[in-house]
């Protein structure tokens, strides 16, 4: 399945709110440096959708606010 996710980083409190079924909007509490946030929003993905680290997978949108994330089912 492929999502839509909205990514707002360095949040004081991490939420994952389900605007339809292909959009999120993600506050993640990880900056964006170093790639953390993307790390950060995987584990969240990960525990919302009850699947392992490795079944969620980032397509497009790495260094963006805005990305495409595959989630293996």
């Amino acid at each position: 399945m492929r999502i839509n996710i909205k990514v707002t980083p360095n949040a004081k409190v991490p939420e994952l709110v389900k605007l339809d079924d292909l959009n999120y909007r993600v506050k993640v509490n990880a900056r964006a440096s170093e790639g953390k946030a993307n790390l950060r929003l995987v584990e969240m993905l990960a525990d919302y959708f009850d699947v392992p680290k490795s079944h969620v997978l980032i397509l497009h949108g790495l260094n963006s606010r805005e990305k495409v994330v595959e989630i293996l089912i």
